[in-house]
C-alpha cells in the first residue's frame, strides 16, 4: 500500500486479484474538467464534430462516474466496518461430542 511520510495516502484502495476496478474520484474530475474545458472555453469547428456536445457528454460521465464511485466508495467503507465487528455465540457442551 503507498505511504506518504509512513501514512496510508488518504482514499486509496487496492484493488484486489480478480475484481473489476470502476471510475475513481480522480478520473471523474479529470473527464468533468475537460468537458468544460472543451464546452466554454474551446471555440474551434471541425466540420461534423460539435466540440461544445463532445464537452457537454463528457462533462455527463464524469459527473455518472463520480456519483457511482461515491456509491461503491461508501458501499466498502460499510463492508469494512461491518467486517471488524466479532460475533461470539455461546454453545453447549454436548456440540463436539
Amino acid at each position: 500500500m503507498p505511504t506518504l511520510s509512513g501514512r496510508q495516502i488518504a482514499g486509496y484502495i487496492r484493488a484486489r486479484p480478480g475484481s473489476t476496478t470502476f471510475m475513481t474520484f480522480g478520473t471523474s474530475i479529470f473527464l468533468i474538467a475537460l468537458g468544460a474545458i472543451l464546452k466554454f472555453a474551446v471555440h474551434a469547428h471541425i466540420s461534423g464534430v460539435s466540440v461544445a456536445t463532445i464537452g457537454v457528454i463528457l462533462m455527463i460521465a464524469g459527473a455518472a462516474g463520480l456519483a457511482l464511485s461515491m456509491f461503491f466508495y461508501a458501499r466498502a467503507t460499510d463492508r469494512r466496518r461491518t467486517a471488524r465487528t466479532t460475533i461470539v455465540r455461546d454453545r453447549s457442551p454436548d456440540t463436539y461430542a
